[in-house]
């Protein structure tokens, strides 16, 4: 770096390297000088200058560049001239074994025992000879050590395989990397790091370290030293000094001046001779490096915590003096240094010499440690400061005994190791050096640029301390005057940056003028001294970093307009030495073998790097092989993350470019000895069960105890014993997976099953068959296996060990508790009924024909407020219910239905959800796998109160005491008279809660329950498969419970239903009465039993019913019931339909908003899912008044629990049957209804009902053509054939044949086939087009809770169950509800392809997303009253 007097030369030689023995190559950086050395004016070079001659020491003393020099030992010039300054290097030790390690440089001589008296700066105190070679040094530190015996000095593996030299290898260690125990034994160092990552860790690679040199400044005093007036000439104030005739008020006694800093105080400005400048943070480093084979003195904290890895092996490190080195045989037996960091491991006071932090240094630390503190406004902060005046601060004797820890980084091969700092902070500390310079750049002098700007201010701040410590110039500054305003301003920044130095802002005169004032810095205070003279060196070293970084920007300003004042320190770069010295210099290491485009990529995985030791910039295939096999080697326990990071290297790069081949050989050897990388570790783990996948539904975690995973293999190995197609693939990968999982846990139980599994010692159940002597199939009983096992152990009673062994392969995979029983106690228990976990779901057990009811009780069991809700009613007396009376008026407040309702409804109502209320009960404390409801719960539910009714009166007479006329008034005017067409049959009666019509709101399933052909269960006659037979709009809330009458077409009272049941058939008179049977509750014929939504319609009747408040007249009017009903909460939902007539020529619009709670969808044919069916109910066309109007239905209020009903039953007009559509529907998990919002985007909907509009007439007319399996495209064929065939006949019998007749009809095949295809891949086109155009509107969204099942191939027979989603805490598991048994089963099973099976979803439920309205499994925890209960005992 030149100075601002000396140009720049682009050429700087290097003095010839010493000779060995004589002056050391390496160096402290501020060496003392001869205290009797001439000094010479800087401004007069001397014709023979005496050279200044260090103190003498021991070769090999480490790493130092920093040194002072006086000014007539070195000419004026900074980089024009050669320089007797170089960069430190390292040199061989030549020491012995057993000797202790030098000092760093051996300060004896006078002058600096005379800088302890003299000095404000604390000297670097000399350290005994003898003190490095005591057992603090050595001995102490064993057992930090590598042990010694883990050491085997031979190449286990050749260069030729590993691609780099590198020793120290073990082929048992490695094999057994997870064993604890081995790892022990070898006591290994534990990760490490190559000198690439070294040199980043010793310093912020953006940031610049150099080496110092001083030179004693040339500086005469100012003649105006001894006035007392303030400064008001010379650099920093241009206006003119006062006279001495003029009197000031503010005017002192003199104050003389201090003395210069002689030489030797200029020496010890730098901190410590192996300190270095970082311009960027403006503070130090300090840095030391050797080789030496005895390990550095440790700090006493260090020596005495256990946390941090063992230190390498010392016998070991004497092997090899430095890596970077050739042996005699001329080769290297490592590629390169691999070392070891030990965090604060070596105290900076044993250093040579000690590094001692000075008194302004540890108060301006205790300053940063309390800047955290928030001062309130109650906090006196005078009497703070005045109690820390008269009491200060104990100093810390701790501090005291152990000074500042620097980090430890030891080579694990050779003797080298390096021992570094943080970032010292400067004078000024780096975040107000930062807001300093910030301020100046961006608040030039007008007509400045910045950069000038800032030089001038910084230059300014130096001749102020130069002009003090020198000059004298002990007169305050005016901060006022115009010369330092120009150059270096005011501000709270500047003012800070002047009192860190100590100067002091104090009032010159009455007319507000200010001074700084500079602290005292005589020789009686050498602190103020010290701190000046080392914020002297640090500006002096950043203003001719800043100069050489900024030379092109200053050079005119510099030479021709400014005359810089003269820098008596100059610096030097020590990248290069310490990179050389570690062993990271570009010469030894070299940067960018990889292009340009293959280091983008390998940035993406630069911890992968940095996990092996080394960068991308400084790959080499040799260095990525050495860092690999280093940290395995070093750092075994770490190994499935070493292979990991080489695999992830390795791959990619032969991804994108060509991988060199000895890496891929290095990556199969490495695979080849059963390495695996954390991607394979997580697959394993996924293959035993574990994660939200898995069928355990447990998260992974490293404290889950071994025999859990143990038993998670094994019920993987069952499950994978039954797949006949990929069983043994799925049990070899089974048993990788336990391999990598013992491994990695470092399990030995682990590792011992795999190893006798692997060996053939696990039976498979086929195996224990054999052993056994029984069928494979699995056919034989537990009893016959108990016998059978019993008779081979008399017969061979030498394998009965083995034959043991075989009988629990059974029991396990049979899963059979009586053979489990009777392996563990040798006796047979007889049958075992496996106990039912105590928070697992309770089935039903099943009355009769009702397992439709049970999977609708257990449906709402798992609705939290519908349970929450009933549970306390239970409790209410059935006497007491049936002598409750109701006066009229009390019948009037509520309306359910739209309608008003009678005792009877209310008292039966009671008892419903009374029997139900203990059902839930039973249902969450019950011990017993399953719960039986009660008969009288079935009846209530299968029987409505109009079926009791008509019972009655066909029994002779009814009980009217509790009825009133009230129940005859309908609310409001009726609906549109929207009538049936005529073919269609006379439609069915209205229904419960929002006249929720079958024919309306869903197609009347019909599918009556378990009962085979033949049973009493009705057959409905349903109206027409196609779409527009449907009555498309929602249900009035205004209508009486449906009755079992009917009505002909076109005087229903219900306008919109147009599929209906058929009219009752005449009934014949009635036979003379006979003795009534015995009844049998157990078959459940309750006289008119109903299909599953009425039956649903009823509960939910009768719910709504019991909970409303009949007798309370503050309950409020049926409004605001409907407000706080819980079934209208949980199951309603508002719809407005929409539809235009034409009358007489004038289009007329009916508009109507109701309540729904089922959304039907006909399912007619195949190939559609939830969304088409949709569609299809919100756009569609009813026939009204004789017309064909389109009806259009959206959606006001969405409710909780979104109900779909898939209506299957179809009826055949030309056979005049139902039957049931087993057609495959499509549903997801998650369901959006923004598209049928009213509040959709009108131009959306429309292209919507366009696209569904073309692309149900694509189906339409796909149906028709392959209808009945392809009968037009058959029909044709066989005709064609028919006439090949019988073509002699046909002319034999003189009839006409047109010869093209047949190749015409296999024309026409082919068009209907080309057409289908098109229209099929039309219809792919427009679905996919109207999923786009919906893809962005997730605003309403659902999700699938429950799944009713029907299975069987006829409406009237069949069996039910149904799938429930367990939420709210597993929602990927799904629990089967069959009865009396309660499973578990994937998600796959839910959503799986129905088509060509018998078992289809008649009914979808989905929950609004974040409603919490889903409890599934509510189970009571009985194990708060066992800790209730010990708590008692105990207390």
């Amino acid at each position: 770096m030149e100075t601002a007097d000396n140009p720049s030369d682009s050429s700087k030689l290097r003095r010839p390297l010493p000779v060995p023995g004589s002056v050391p190559v390496q160096r402290p950086n501020t060496p003392v000088p001869n205290s009797s050395s001439p000094q010479f004016s800087p401004s007069i070079r001397p014709e023979s200058p005496k050279a200044l001659t260090t103190p003498s020491r021991p070769a090999g003393v480490g790493s130092s560049s920093t040194r002072y020099a006086n000014a007539a030992e070195l000419p004026p010039s900074y980089l024009g001239s050669t320089s007797d300054f170089r960069e430190p290097e390292l040199i061989r030790e030549e020491q012995t074994d057993d000797e202790g390690p030098p000092p760093l440089t051996d300060y004896t001589n006078e002058s600096w025992d005379s800088w302890t008296q003299q000095s404000g700066v604390i000297p670097y105190p000399t350290l005994n000879q003898e003190a490095w070679k005591s057992d603090s040094w050595g001995p102490n530190t064993s057992s930090h050590l590598w042990d010694q015996s883990s050491y085997k000095n031979s190449d286990l593996f050749s260069t030729k395989t590993t691609c780099a030299p590198i020793d120290g290898r073990e082929a048992v260690e490695e094999e057994n990397w997870w064993d604890e125990t081995e790892r022990s034994r070898c006591n290994r160092p534990g990760p490490g790091m190559l000198p690439p990552v070294l040199a980043d860790e010793l310093h912020d690679a953006t940031h610049s370290l150099f080496s110092v040199v001083t030179t004693l400044p040339d500086i005469q005093p100012s003649a105006h030293s001894s006035a007392s007036e303030p400064l008001a000439t010379g650099a920093l104030n241009s206006s003119p000094a006062p006279s001495e005739s003029s009197s000031s008020p503010s005017k002192k006694p003199r104050t003389p001046p201090p003395p210069p800093p002689t030489a030797q105080e200029v020496q010890y400005a730098v901190p410590h001779p192996n300190a270095y400048y970082c311009p960027k943070e403006n503070g130090w480093v300090l840095l030391s490096w050797k080789s030496s084979s005895v390990v550095p003195p440790l700090a006493r904290s260090f020596r005495s915590s256990e946390d941090h890895p063992p230190l390498p092996d010392p016998s070991r490190r004497k092997t090899t003096t430095n890596c970077t080195e050739e042996n005699p045989l001329g080769t290297c037996s490592n590629k390169t240094h691999h070392f070891h960091k030990y965090s604060k491991a070596v105290d900076a006071l044993k250093l040579t010499p000690p590094y001692r932090l000075n008194e302004w240094e540890i108060t301006q630390i205790k300053q940063k440690r309390r800047a955290g503190t928030i001062i309130t406004d109650d906090v006196d902060l005078e009497s703070i400061k005045a109690k820390a005046a008269e009491d200060p601060e104990p100093v810390d004797t701790k501090q005291e005994e152990e000074g500042m820890l620097m980090d430890l980084y030891m080579c694990c091969q050779c003797s080298f190791y390096c021992v570094a700092s943080g970032t010292l902070s400067g004078v000024i500390p780096s975040d107000l050096w930062s807001k300093f310079i910030a301020e100046k750049m961006a608040n030039p002098p007008v007509g400045v640029v910045p950069k000038i700007a800032l030089y001038v201010a910084i230059e300014t701040l130096l001749l102020a301390i130069e002009n003090y410590l020198w000059k004298g110039e002990n007169r305050g500054m005016k901060v006022n005057g115009r010369g330092f305003q120009k150059k270096i301003g005011w501000s709270p920044v500047i003012q800070q940056v002047f009192e860190t130095l100590g100067f002091k802002l104090e009032s010159y005169d009455q007319q507000g003028e200010q001074l700084l004032k500079p602290p005292p810095a005589d020789l009686s205070n050498k602190q103020n001294r010290g701190k000046l003279l080392r914020a002297w060196v640090e500006t002096s070293a950043w203003l001719v970093d800043y100069g050489r970084v900024q030379s092109s920007a200053l050079k005119k300003f510099l030479t021709e307009e400014h005359k810089p004042q003269r820098l008596w320190v100059k610096i030097d770069s020590a990248r290069e030495s310490y990179q050389t010295a570690i062993g990271a210099h570009p010469d030894q290491i070299p940067r960018g073998e990889l292009t340009d485009t293959v280091l983008d990529a390998m940035k993406t995985i630069e911890g992968s790097f940095w996990r092996l030791g080394l960068t991308p910039m400084t790959y080499s295939q040799e260095l990525l092989a050495f860092g690999y096999y280093a940290n395995c080697r070093c750092d075994p326990k770490r190994t499935i993350d070493y292979f990991t990071a080489f695999s992830n290297i390795v791959r990619l790069m032969d991804q994108i470019a060509s991988c060199p081949q000895p890496l891929q050989d290095i990556l199969v050897s490495e695979e080849s000895r059963q390495r695996f990388t954390e991607e394979d570790l997580h697959k394993s783990i996924a293959i035993l069960g574990f994660g939200p996948e898995g069928h355990l539904r447990v998260d992974y975690e490293e404290d889950i105890p071994d025999e859990f995973i143990e038993n998670a293999y094994k019920s993987e190995q069952k499950i994978a014993w039954t797949e006949s197609l990929d069983g043994s693939t799925k049990q070899r990968n089974l048993l990788e997976a336990l391999r990598m999982v013992s491994e990695a846990r470092g399990s030995r139980r682990l590792k011992e099953l795999w190893d006798k599994q692997l060996k053939g010692g696990y039976i498979s159940p086929e195996r224990a068959c054999e052993i056994l002597e029984i069928p494979k199939d699995h056919s034989t009983d537990d009893s016959m296996i108990i016998l059978v096992y019993q008779m081979r152990i008399d017969e061979q009673p030498g394998s009965a060990e083995r034959m043991t062994e075989a009988l629990s392969v059974l029991a396990d995979f049979r899963n059979s508790e009586r053979l489990k029983q009777f392996v563990k106690t040798s006796k047979d228990p007889g049958d075992v009924v496996a106990p039912t976990r105590p928070d697992w779901p309770r089935g039903l057990n099943q009355l009769g024909n009702t397992c439709y009811l049970n999977s609708l009780l257990q449906y709402f069991y798992t609705i939290k407020d519908l349970r929450e809700a009933v549970i306390p009613l239970g409790n209410v007396d059935l006497k007491s219910i049936e002598d409750e009376k109701f006066s009229d008026d009390d019948l009037k407040k509520h309306r359910v239905g739209g309608r008003l309702v009678t005792r009877r409804e209310i008292i039966r109502s009671k008892k419903f959800v009374s029997q139900l209320a203990s059902l839930f009960y039973n249902m969450e404390y019950a011990d017993t796998p399953a719960v039986t409801p009660e008969i009288e719960l079935a009846k209530l539910a299968l029987v409505t109160s109009k079926d009791e009714e008509d019972d009655e009166i066909d029994k002779g007479g009814t009980d009217s005491s509790n009825d009133t006329d009230a129940t005859l008034v309908e609310d409001g005017p009726s609906r549109y008279q929207v009538t049936a067409s005529p073919t269609s049959p006379t439609p069915s009666p209205g229904s419960v809660l929002g006249k929720r019509s079958r024919g309306l709101n869903r197609r009347a399933s019909d599918m009556d329950i378990d009962a085979r052909p033949g049973s009493m269960s009705p057959v409905a006659q349903s109206s027409a498969s196609s779409p527009s037979s449907f009555a498309r709009g929602p249900s009035t809330s205004k209508s009486p419970e449906p009755s079992t009458s009917t009505s002909t077409p076109g005087s229903s009272t219900d306008p919109d239903v147009v599929m209906n049941d058929p009219p009752p058939k005449k009934e014949p008179p009635p036979l003379p009465p006979r003795k009534a049977p015995v009844s049998n509750d157990s078959v459940m014929m309750f006289g008119k039993q109903h299909d599953v939504a009425e039956c649903m319609d009823n509960c939910m009747f009768q719910i709504e019913i019991a909970l409303l408040k009949f007798e309370d007249a503050t309950h409020g009017s049926s409004e605001e019931s409907d407000k706080t009903s819980v079934v209208k909460g949980l199951f309603y939902g508002k719809m407005r339909q929409h539809f235009i007539e034409n009358v007489k020529g004038q289009p007329t619009a009916h508009v109507k908003e109701d309540l729904f709670s089922h959304l039907p969808i006909n399912v007619s044919e195949e190939g559609f899912d939830l969304y088409d069916g949709l569609g299809r109910y919100f756009d569609d066309t009813i026939e009204y008044e004789g017309q064909k109007v389109p009806i259009e239905l959206s959606i006001l209020q969405p409710p909780s629990l979104l109900q779909i009903q898939l209506q299957r039953v179809q009826f055949n007009r030309e056979l005049l049957q139902s039957w049931k559509s087993n057609a495959y529907v499509k549903f997801e998990e998650t369901l959006y209804m923004d598209r049928f919002m009213d509040t959709a985007n009108p131009d959306k909907r429309k292209r919507s009902k366009a696209i569904q509009e073309e692309l149900n007439s694509c189906r339409e007319r796909v149906a028709l053509l392959v209808k009945n399996d392809n009968s037009f495209s058959m029909a044709l064929e066989n005709t064609s054939k028919f006439l090949d065939s019988k073509a002699e006949l046909l002319r034999s019998l003189n009839i006409p044949l047109d010869a093209n007749l047949s190749q015409a009809m296999t024309v026409e095949k082919d068009v209907i086939k080309t057409e289908v295809e098109e229209l099929r891949a039309r219809i792919t086109t427009l679905k996919a087009g109207l999923e786009d155009l919906w893809k962005d509107d997730h605003g309403v969204a659902y999700e699938l809770t429950s799944v009713f099942i029907h299975r069987g191939t006829s409406p009237s027979w069949g069996h039910y169950f149904f799938y429930s989603r367990n939420l709210p805490d597993k929602p990927d598991e799904w629990f089967k509800y069959n009865d009396s048994e309660v499973t578990t089963i994937s998600k796959e099973e839910v959503f799986a392809d129905s088509t060509g099976d018998t078992a289809n979803p008649y009914l979808l439920v989905y929950a609004r997303k974040g409603s919490d309205v889903v409890s599934t499994v509510h189970r009571f925890d009985f194990s708060i009253l066992n800790e209730e209960d010990d708590i008692q005992m105990q207390s």
